[in-house]
């Protein structure tokens, strides 16, 4: 046994023991000192181990036995006093350590050192070693492959553009001499983790044809070798995104998605023997030459570095990623933790962060690179071989990348499916304060118990940081998205109305927040105290009520308002600003030449009649409202649509200067009453304007007439524009310019021309007027001045570029009769209202602001969101939650005034852990994108895309910094609310609003700009990252309806065209459309039971509905897809796609798949390397700032 068993029983906890059992057969795993290769502590067999001495003061000095004992040499500084000579048979020297000559030529190769484990290995002599200076201590940095810590060993090789990695060096002279003793030490990267043990400074080195060896090593050189494989040149720098696959390619996914650099596995190495490069290889003149080194077949895993005179401190041992040679597979040694379920602001545990699999055997894991050669005289298996700087051996081929094992990054599948399966037959609790709020992509049943639903509220982080500083130091934005009149499930309770009669609903005296469940009442129930603000206000007589031992009203069984987090007022005459009255639905039709000629003037009277009436002739409307026609195109056009009439009447205003409405009754009419003259209208339209050869609609003109007919009631207009207007009021001019792409001055293409259509969209709010505006252009038609009249009366664009109707007329139908189904109020006020010591700053979203406080609405639907930039006001008690209150004025579609309330109460925290522990990826992220949106209108598109990655960046690196900073500075950490942070900024900034590229013209740009400022969060998480789902070989239990009326779906599918199986199908959708994927092997049963044809060249690829067919695939199909219709507020237009085929279809399939490199942006994998190499310079090298804007002051 060991004289030191304390010492020897902590390098055993360090590391692991791995062992055959008995035999050492490889691919077994047994018990520490059993088998014949059993790997112990030091690296040495078990029978070594067991005569090892203490661990030399020396640097790099090796393990040895005990001194003393018979036929063993002792250590230099023990008792025993110098070491004998070994006695003959004792086993085969190993030649000296720092390159010297062989002592035993005669017994063994010239530079070939035997395997530890080889029966015939013996330890050479060694001199003595004077004790290292303690002014500049070397550390000892992690062993090679296969080698124990604390051995000396050669220089290493290195993958070519990798980074410097720390490389002991031979040391036989003072700590001195050895500044110059490994060549990789020269120069620093500015890529290395801060603390990584470097070699001391060096003077440049010569091209290594010339070099002359170190001092030191200028007497002892070694025999000549025999010429080995040629190898590759090392980059030293490692820069570019080669340099981070190799930096990141040695990494294991640790504690918290922790990426260790220390351990291998992360990424693939290259395969198979260098290979000899063409002639025309020539390093750069001026370059720095690159080393050469030999590659090391059978190297084993590196053990972690110990932290020594000054060095790293030990690090904690997160969950190793080991890599198979065979595959490139990574592997976890424990599962992952349940979502947000690590416990924060402590050092990681084992195996937490990206999804883990089990551990295979230690010999199945690093196994050696197979089919390569070994080195010449060295058998494999049995002899290390000893790496050494290659000199004249011609040109150098670099080696292929080491790439990246997709499958060990964090996806959003498992994460999604992991929460849906948690809420899958568990109702989710409002007023839960230990569950995590399930994620906006999950489909879930809440249960209203005094926090609103999800879907209406949301926030960044449901954990408030008591003050600012936290708030900052955290460097995430405290912001909420709301979405007032979001759809519920079938299932969920609806929202009950509370009238309180002509007194109008309770409120605080102060801040005039709504009566809720969390105010207080006191003195027996006669006085309560606002949550809000903490004033103590009187109750009303009228709605007193005694309060029970616990100090709860009576009564509260029979009080929604004071149970349920969302609440309806029915308001009395006070609240209103002109009398309630059912919405009114104008339909203003272009009926220009171009209308015409594109098809898109017979789509629209189609699909009106689509979205008015059922298939049973019941109109779609809410009860009592109204309906209107107009066209125009030099001239408006009226129609009298009485229904005492045989048939309608037109009425044209020529005078669009000073333009009027001719008619005072008929124009609105009832769809149930007057359906015959209205069907029979918009039959007429095409006919009537067949020959019409006017190409300039005016659109300022509509407007202002519209306005004048619904300024004392409000509703909706829906127009149908196919071209710019460069006549009338609001004339516009042709201004794109596509030489400003990408430049300084494109964001001026952003904004409107004048101010015509902005103040003419604000008297549109005061009237309660929403527009809706549906565009076909052709050519520009400057969606930045036009879409003002949307964005600010809170209705919303959609946009057919070179409509084509056999293409386009399904998906324009479709989002027009959505449209007119959703829920939909008009004449709305909101206001956001929050705790003493926080303030609303900011909003974002389409309305109109008179004042800092009050969002003017003249239309919302269930599909409008809005983001609230939150700030500290003072100090927050963390005793005391905070309560924010979401309060909607508005006028219903059947002409009731309501107050819709939602109550929300959350922790406060002095913990950083928390707010990142309770953090919300799909809130923020569509925060994010909110405020990018707002500032991409005044700045530079690139400088916003560039702090959308610094934004993450400062995130990530304020968690790594300040809850996980015990842990190895290589480490990439994440925590586990936020690890998904990097794929969707990718996804943000590989969007048309943001991205680069000469393809993306202004109005493009600018419609999915406002598209985006609206989006709630369940669209914008399917916009970003789509759900794909295979639909071959499907269960029987998929695609099939519940009695509750839900469908299961497949299993998510990684948008990544490598995920794509040629012989299968796959069902895409982002919230906009739906791609069917046909892969070219599919196969023929297939293709006939949802199809109805036996080959991928029969499919029709402009069809865009699914046969129905009487077979399971087909039911199962079209189930599916009918599912993920109803889940989202837009049409889905169904693109079939058939791999190889099609020259418009596959590409606009393949520029949706998120995860791979398109769009003039990086690959998920690529993009995380980026974020990485970011965020270590980040917390390695720069101070830490305030907080990174990404919007603007209004």
């Amino acid at each position: 046994m060991s004289a030191y068993p304390q010492q020897q029983q902590q390098q055993q906890q360090q590391r692991p023991y791995y062992a055959g059992p008995g035999q050492g057969q490889p691919g077994q795993q047994g018990p520490p000192g059993q088998g014949q290769f059993a790997q112990a502590p030091n690296g040495f067999p078990p029978q070594q181990q067991q005569q090892k001495g203490p661990p030399s003061p020396y640097v790099n000095a090796r393990p040895g036995p005990m001194p003393g004992q018979p036929g063993v040499r002792p250590n230099n500084m023990s008792p025993g006093g110098p070491r004998p000579p070994m006695q003959p048979g004792q086993g085969a020297p190993r030649p000296p350590m720092n390159g010297g000559p062989h002592p035993y030529p005669q017994q063994q190769q010239p530079g070939v050192r035997p395997h530890p484990g080889s029966p015939s290995a013996a330890r050479p002599p060694m001199g003595p070693r004077p004790p290292m200076s303690m002014n500049q201590p070397l550390r000892t940095a992690s062993p090679l492959p296969g080698q124990a810590p604390g051995v000396a060993h050669a220089p290493s090789p290195r993958p070519i553009h990798a980074p410097p990695t720390p490389t002991p060096t031979a040391m036989s002279g003072p700590p001195g001499q050895h500044a110059q003793a490994s060549p990789l030490q020269q120069q620093q990267s500015p890529y290395v983790r801060a603390g990584t043990p470097l070699g001391l400074n060096a003077p440049p080195p010569m091209p290594f044809q010339q070099q002359p060896p170190p001092p030191q090593q200028q007497q002892q050189q070694p025999l000549p070798q025999q010429a080995a494989p040629p190898t590759a040149p090392v980059d030293q720098n490692g820069t570019g995104m080669n340099g981070m696959y190799n930096q990141m390619a040695g990494m294991s996914l640790g504690s918290n998605g922790a990426v260790d650099q220390q351990t291998p596995g992360f990424g693939a190495v290259p395969q198979g023997p260098p290979q000899v490069p063409s002639a025309e290889y020539k390093p750069k003149a001026g370059a720095r030459p690159k080393r050469v080194f030999a590659t090391d077949p059978s190297a084993g895993p590196p053990a972690p570095a110990q932290g020594m005179n000054g060095g790293m401190p030990p690090l904690p041992q997160p969950g190793m990623n080991t890599y198979d040679a065979q595959n490139g597979m990574g592997q976890q040694q424990q599962q992952q933790q349940p979502y947000g379920s690590q416990q924060f602001g402590q050092p990681p545990n084992q195996g937490q962060g990206y999804p883990q699999q089990q551990p295979a055997p230690y010999q199945q894991q690093h196994q050696p690179v197979m089919n390569q050669p070994p080195m010449p005289h060295q058998p494999m298996g049995q002899q290390q071989q000893q790496f050494r700087p290659q000199h004249n051996q011609g040109p150098i081929q670099p080696v292929a990348k080491p790439k990246i094992d997709p499958d060990q990054i964090p996806s959003p599948v498992a994460v999604q499916e992991n929460d849906q399966a948690q809420w899958d037959d568990t109702p989710f609790i409002t007023s839960s304060k230990t569950l995590v709020t399930p994620l906006a992509s999950s489909d879930f049943m809440a249960i209203d118990e005094g926090n609103c639903n999800p879907r209406f509220f949301r926030m960044t982080t449901y954990n408030v940081p008591n003050t600012e500083d936290l708030l900052s130091t955290a460097q995430m934005p405290m912001g909420l998205v709301i979405q007032p009149l979001a759809k519920l499930r079938s299932d969920e309770a609806p929202i009950e109305t509370v009238d309180f009669g002509d007194a109008g609903p309770a409120r605080c005296r102060r801040c005039k927040a709504y009566i809720n469940p969390y105010m207080i009442f006191t003195s027996g129930g006669q006085r309560f105290v606002c949550n809000l603000c903490l004033f103590d206000n009187e109750i009303d007589p009228n709605y007193f009520c005694n309060l029970d031992m616990s100090g709860r009203r009576l009564d509260i069984d029979q009080r929604p308002e004071l149970r349920n987090g969302t609440i309806e007022f029915a308001v009395p005459k006070e609240y209103w600003n002109k009398t309630p009255a059912a919405a009114a639905y104008v339909f203003a039709i272009d009926v220009s030449w171009s209308a015409v000629q594109s098809g898109m003037l017979v789509n629209c009277v189609q699909g009106i009649k689509e979205a008015l009436w059922d298939a049973n002739g019941v109109s779609k409307l809410a009860p009592g409202a109204q309906v209107g026609i107009l066209t125009y195109d030099k001239t408006v056009h009226f129609y009298n649509l009485s229904s005492g009439l045989e048939q309608a009447q037109m009425m044209v205003v020529p005078d669009v200067d000073d333009v009027f409405v001719p008619l005072s009754d008929g124009f609105l009419v009832s769809p149930e009453t007057s359906k015959p003259i209205v069907e029979a209208l918009l039959d007429t339209i095409p006919q009537l304007f067949a020959e019409n050869k006017t190409t300039d609609p005016v659109i300022g003109a509509v407007v202002q007439a519209v306005r004048m007919a619904l300024e004392n009631r409000g509703g909706k207009l829906i127009m149908f524009q196919t071209s710019l207007p460069t006549s009338g009021p609001g004339a516009l001019k042709q201004r794109e310019d596509s030489k400003l792409y990408n430049t300084d001055k494109e964001r001026t293409l952003f904004a409107p021309q004048d101010d015509f259509y902005k103040k003419l969209a604000e008297s549109c709010v005061d009237a309660g007027l929403s527009i809706d505006l549906f565009l076909f252009p052709s050519a520009y038609i400057d969606v930045a001045s036009l879409g003002c009249l949307p964005s600010i009366t809170g209705g919303e664009s959609h946009m057919f570029a070179n409509f084509n109707a056999a293409r386009d007329g399904v998906k324009f139908k479709g989002n027009l009769a959505k449209l007119v189904e959703r829920p939909f109020g008009y004449n709305a006020l909101m206001r956001v209202r929050c705790s003493t010591g926080l303030r609303i700053t900011e909003h974002f979203g389409n309305f109109h602001m008179k004042n800092s406080t009050d969002l003017e609405l003249a239309g919302i639907d269930s599909e409008k969101a809005f983001g609230v930039l939150v700030k500290h006001d003072g100090k927050l008690d963390e005793k005391v939650e905070a309560s924010f209150q979401v309060a909607l004025l508005y006028t219903t579609a059947d002409g009731l005034r309501r107050v819709r309330v939602h109550n929300f109460s959350t922790p406060v925290t002095t913990l950083l852990g928390n707010v990142f522990r309770w953090a919300d990826m799909d809130t923020t992220i569509n925060f994010l994108s909110k405020g990018a949106i707002a500032q991409g209108l005044s700045k530079p598109l690139n400088d916003v895309r560039e702090a959308l990655t610094e934004k993450c960046v400062k995130i990530l690196s304020a968690y790594r910094k300040n809850c996980a900073s015990s842990t190895a500075p290589g480490q990439l950490i994440l925590p586990e609310s936020y690890k998904l942070f990097p794929l969707y900024a990718l996804t943000l900034l590989k969007s048309k609003a943001l991205r680069s590229g000469m393809d993306i013209n202004s109005d493009i740009r600018v419609h999915h700009m406002r598209m985006l400022r609206s989006m709630g969060v369940s669209e914008s998480i399917a916009f970003f990252y789509p759900r794909m789902v295979p639909v071959f070989d499907m269960e029987e239990k998929v695609g099939v309806r519940s009695p509750t009326g839900r469908v299961l779906f497949p299993p998510l599918v990684r948008v990544s065209v490598a995920r794509l199986n040629p012989a299968g199908a796959y069902l895409l959708e982002n919230g906009q459309s739906m791609f069917l994927w046909l892969g070219r092997d599919c196969p023929s049963n297939y293709l006939m039971d949802v199809f109805g044809v036996a080959t991928l060249d029969e499919v029709d690829p402009a069809t865009r509905y699914l046969p129905e067919l009487n077979t399971q695939t087909s039911n199962q199909l079209r189930t599916v897809a009918a599912y993920m219709q109803e889940q989202r507020g837009k049409y889905l237009n169904l693109v079939v796609v058939r791999q190889g085929r099609g020259q418009h279809e596959e590409p606009e399939f393949l520029s949706v798949l998120a995860e791979d490199k398109n769009n003039d942006a990086m690959s998920y994998v690529d993009y995380l390397c980026a974020i990485h190499r970011k965020i270590q310079t980040e917390v390695s090298t720069k101070p830490y700032e305030n907080h990174t804007r990404l919007w603007t002051t209004r």
